[in-house]
């Protein structure tokens, strides 16, 4: 059968031919390369000419999307983006990010709890709000909102901006409950909790041996500053955090957290780990002078031996106190060594008496007023919204001593009845739990919770990044590992 031609008039096979090699010219390849040339040259244009933050913003409009719905998709990736930005949010900051990384994070906790509505309508699970923890967490939410009708509160202004700080943080616990599902994705959250912790400590060796960088020195030079963080003769060291306190504080939790694990793990490599791991936690906290912090470990080891009463438990802590006594009386010229001793000698401390003075003048103040002064009254927001107030200068110098005083001895009250309630639950989870490794991880999270209440007096442990997300991730894990369990034992009796 012959092929079949067809011809067009007033075109030559040679017409074709050159049409052909036009069309390859622009086709869907080259067309592509043409766009993303073209792209690339309008990007690099606006970076050249607006800096830095023009392209941060192409940044965002690229990977922007994609992040947020994988974050509301993906709850298991939203809660390890939230985690490790609540950890390297100060860092990130430092590096010259002029950004509002607050607001980044305040989104991202958004985002997790449309995530959590949304994935309610495919496996509906309304439990979580049934318990003792979950009540008074809410009871708690409702008594800070309310507080916007405070007659004594000098601004609602300083009210919009704490309250975010309070209400959205503490929602985050629902999140962990719902989210956090199976071991193995709880043993991720724990070695990339103490990932982030080796990290920050491994920074501060850096800070004390080798020196802060030009965006660190430009801050400590900055005013006010100086004296807070320079004390005799050498500077208090914050890692990758906001402030020393912070920093001190994490370092803690992350020690409490390898002391729990190492009465579980077999494997010899896997406990030299940890006590290198705990080693340097513990060292690097104190090169961040924090006194406060210093007395967290052995308040934690009480509850450690009451709970895992046994003869190996008492070797280590009679050896770990044994240590604590050395370096308490050991004489010493070393700095942090001589400010670690007077953690232990308060009456010899000069700023623990102010602060008992301060304490003991606000007094009246807490007793005559029943629900506070109002949510922001004290601290930057008080000073901001509101200097002329009583309270606006007024340094609480404790979380406690704040709650009384914006929200008086009724949310103290609340307060302390929501921690009551997380420790009891912890503590008896902790009984009830059979699974070991399970057991373990309530145990890390309640001595955890532990330590945060009693560094909550002598500091503001609860109301920074990333102690703030921490802790109601601890609260939640305590909880959630006796629903694994129990899952575990159902699954087996079937």
């Amino acid at each position: 059968m012959k092929d079949i031609q067809i011809h067009i008039p007033g075109k030559s096979s040679e017409g074709l031919s050159r049409v052909e090699k036009l069309r390859a010219l622009f086709d869907r390849r080259l067309a592509g390369l043409l766009v993303l040339l073209l792209i690339s040259l309008a990007f690099g244009a606006l970076i050249a000419y607006q800096g830095i933050l023009a392209g941060a913003g192409i940044l965002g409009l690229m990977f922007g999307p994609p992040v947020v719905y994988c974050i509301v998709a993906f709850p298991e990736f939203g809660i390890t983006v939230l985690l490790m930005l609540a950890y390297l949010l100060f860092f990130v900051g430092r590096l010259g990010v002029n950004f509002p990384l607050g607001t980044v994070m305040d989104g991202i906790q958004g985002l997790l709890i449309l995530g959590f509505f949304i994935h309610q309508k495919r496996r509906s699970d309304w439990k979580i709000f049934k318990g003792p923890i979950s009540v008074m967490i809410l009871i708690w939410i409702a008594y800070n909102l309310m507080q916007v009708a405070n007659p004594s509160a000098e601004s609602r202004l300083a009210w919009v901006y704490t309250i975010r700080a309070v209400a959205i943080v503490m929602l985050t616990y629902f999140v962990f409950m719902y989210q956090i599902r199976t071991i193995s994705f709880l043993r991720f959250l724990i070695k990339l909790w103490l990932g982030l912790a080796l990290f920050a400590a491994l920074y501060a060796y850096k800070q004390e041996y080798i020196g802060f960088s030009a965006a660190e020195d430009a801050w400590l030079n900055s005013e006010g500053v100086a004296d807070l963080l320079f004390i005799a003769g050498h500077w208090r060291k914050f890692s990758i955090f906001s402030d020393p306190v912070a920093f001190s504080y994490n370092m803690v939790v992350a020690a409490i957290i390898c002391i729990a694990l190492l009465t579980f793990v077999k494997e010899t490599w896997k406990k030299a780990v940890l006590v290198i791991m705990l080693l340097l936690f513990f060292s690097s906290m104190l090169f961040s002078g924090t006194r406060g912090a210093y007395v967290l470990i052995p308040a934690a080891m009480v509850l450690f031996v009451i709970l895992r009463i046994n003869r190996q438990v008492l070797i280590f802590t009679g050896v770990a106190g044994l240590f604590f006594l050395f370096l308490v009386f050991v004489p010493t010229t070393d700095s942090n060594i001589v400010r670690f001793q007077t953690a232990f000698k308060p009456n010899d401390d000069i700023s623990f008496q102010a602060r008992k003075n301060n304490q003991k003048r606000i007094q009246p103040y807490i007793l005559t007023h029943p629900i506070g002064g109002g949510l922001g009254a004290t601290g930057a927001w008080g000073q901001r919204f509101a200097p002329q107030s009583y309270l606006a200068n007024f340094p609480p110098d404790s979380g406690y001593v704040r709650i009384a005083v914006e929200l008086g001895w009724v949310g103290l009250f609340l307060f302390c009845l929501l921690m009551f309630f997380i420790l009891r639950e912890g503590i008896n989870n902790y009984f009830l739990i059979q699974n070991p490794e399970l057991k373990t991880y309530c145990l890390a999270m309640l001595l955890v919770v532990f330590a945060y209440n009693v560094g909550n007096y002598p500091q503001e442990a609860l109301v920074q990044f990333p102690s703030n997300i921490y802790f109601y991730l601890a609260a939640a894990i305590i909880n959630i590992t006796r629903i694994i369990d129990e899952r575990e034992r159902r699954t087996v009796n079937a």
